[in-house]
């Protein structure tokens, strides 16, 4: 079994000094390729920096919304100059996050502009965060998203109305250990419409540890196996079949050969 944690934070401080020991026990478990996702122009660099030394690995640039108070032209101009390296593969994550008030909502909504047309320059994938924020989002990828080569929502956590938006727009939408929770019945249901051939799997490492290990460790890619087996439950499919369907998915995706 080959799977692919679509969506991990390897370069953040808890796995500081443990990457390779976190990278042998994914493989291990079956999860043996990485996309490192970058939230901050440090961040962004660190992910390129662990990609180019670990194989299987790739990484994105972007900036989260949460700093979008810091970001300007030069920052966008960094993200587009860290984007030479081969290992870049999406722009990401970046988007709205209404939740918290770490930055004001019109510089999340410029700073999200900015990238979706960053992306669309690069001819990269974009990774979306939208937290509290769907129709906002919505509105900002329906007026700058067309130029972009392909879509994810990340994390998502939403009802099946919200996944047929998504999948209307010919989007893909991608699954963390929120399928597993108890009180996630909605989540399952969504995830019980999308196609197989626009669906991802993901930590979100490391957060949001998945049952049965929930709350009990920091989350990393070997604890994906729970999340996988619970989405090839829910597709009715075999998880070593899911695994080769899903991880196809995700190479097309990221244009990963």
């Amino acid at each position: 079994m080959e799977l692919t944690d679509t969506h991990c934070h390897l370069s953040f401080d808890e796995f500081a000094g443990n990457v390779d020991a976190v990278i042998a026990r994914s493989i291990a478990a079956g999860v043996t390729g990485w996309i490192n996702i970058g939230t901050t122009i440090e961040q962004s660099q660190k992910c390129i920096l662990l990609a180019e030394r670990i194989e299987n690995m790739y990484a994105t640039i972007g900036i989260h919304p949460h700093y979008a108070e810091d970001a300007d032209a030069e920052a966008i101009a960094e993200l587009k100059r860290l984007a030479q390296s081969k290992r870049i593969v999406a722009v990401g994550e970046a988007g709205l996050d209404f939740h918290y008030t770490s930055s004001e909502k019109s510089e999340q909504r410029q700073l999200f502009i900015e990238q979706l047309k960053l992306a669309a320059e690069l001819d990269l994938p974009f990774i979306v965060h939208s937290r509290e924020a769907f129709k906002e989002t919505m509105d900002i990828l329906d007026e700058f998203g067309g130029g972009v080569k392909r879509i994810v929502f990340h994390c998502f956590g939403g009802p099946p109305e919200r996944a047929e938006i998504i999948l209307s727009r010919g989007f893909y939408i991608s699954f963390t250990g929120v399928v597993t929770f108890k009180n996630a019945e909605s989540v399952r249901r969504s995830a019980g419409i999308v196609p197989i051939d626009r669906l991802m799997v993901e930590t979100d490492c490391p957060f949001i540890s998945p049952e049965p290990v929930r709350r009990q460790k920091i989350n990393e890619p070997a604890l994906m196996v729970h999340t996988a087996a619970k989405l090839a439950e829910i597709k009715r499919m075999g998880l070593e079949d899911f695994a080769e369907a899903v991880t196809a998915t995700s190479k097309t995706f990221f244009g990963i050969t």
